[in-house]
């Protein structure tokens, strides 16, 4: 039987089991649709990817199928930062396409761009978010949003990058903390706005980020998402419906995790209407896996 290449990679994070985990299999042509669903059922995390090669090797350099463990994604945030870490670690890009620090990554929602920065703490990956559709709550949703939060600052938004979310602003990050929500609701109002889940955020002042961000998701089997990048991309997108924007800045870290007992450190990038997302990533588990 043959054994294919296989990570574990925490993502959003410099220290191991302080992030995000995605499993990813790599060179994963060999693989059926069914098969990869089993394997993520299995994995048991929020996400796992399959890199295969491109559609077309002229527009993208590799190309990613990301599934939970119960259906697949058309994008999704820390698969995207975390398999392209993998990718470059395992050697299977071109040296020049590296060093370009350029790189392409094909999935369902398109071909997302990706860029590799080194900084003093080490190699840092952005991504290119899809573009977001942003749109308000009816009335029915926006009463049963109103039992699971009592006092949002504003008007929840369903946002929708690939992954759905409902994104709520709480004001500060210490209401954002100490929300205890009824996930029973929160699957219920997801199931009705075709969701995957709910994010919320608060301003932080912690003199480290500049806002604290909690995703959850029950409908998908997740109860509280540690790090979520297309949270984090939605959290963007409504900024930029709102209006908000200048209020945290176009360039702004955010952390997620620290009440799962994670610390997740994402970067966003917003210029007009386009969202950058990234950070950091560190491979905890490199092996291989036998999956017949």
């Amino acid at each position: 039987m043959p054994n294919y290449r296989f990570k574990q990679v925490d993502v959003f994070t410099q220290r191991p089991f302080k992030g995000n985990p995605v499993a990813v299999i790599l060179e994963a042509s060999d693989f059926s649709t069914a098969e990869m669903q089993q394997i993520a059922a299995w994995t048991n995390l929020s996400e796992t990817t399959f890199v295969l090669p491109p559609t077309d090797p002229d527009q993208a350099d590799y190309r990613l199928r990301i599934f939970t463990p119960k259906q697949e994604l058309p994008f999704a945030g820390h698969p995207t930062i975390g398999s392209a870490h993998a990718v470059i670690e395992s050697g299977m890009l071109e040296s020049g396409r590296v060093q370009s620090g350029q790189i392409r990554q094909e999935c369902a929602a398109g071909v997302i761009p990706i860029s590799v920065q080194l900084t003093p703490q080490g190699q840092r990956i952005l991504a290119q978010a899809p573009p977001a559709t942003v749109t308000p709550l009816d009335s029915d949703l926006l009463e049963l949003f109103s039992e699971v939060i009592a006092a949002a600052v504003l008007p929840p938004l369903r946002v929708d990058v690939g992954p759905v979310w409902i994104v709520a602003d709480l004001g500060q990050a210490e209401a954002v903390a100490q929300l205890q929500p009824d996930l029973a609701l929160i699957s219920q109002l997801s199931e009705i706005a075709q969701a995957t889940g709910m994010t919320v955020f608060g301003r932080a002042q912690d003199g480290l980020s500049q806002m604290q961000v909690r995703s959850f998701a029950p409908l998908q089997g997740i109860a509280e998402d540690p790090v979520c990048g297309s949270g984090n991309i939605s959290v963007a997108a409504y900024l930029i419906e709102t209006g908000l924007v200048e209020a945290y800045g176009a360039e702004y870290l955010a952390r997620q995790g620290m009440q799962v007992g994670r610390n997740g450190q994402i970067q966003i990038r917003i210029q007009q209407q386009q969202i950058e997302f990234g950070g950091y990533a560190v491979t905890c588990i490199d092996g291989t896996i036998q999956p017949r």
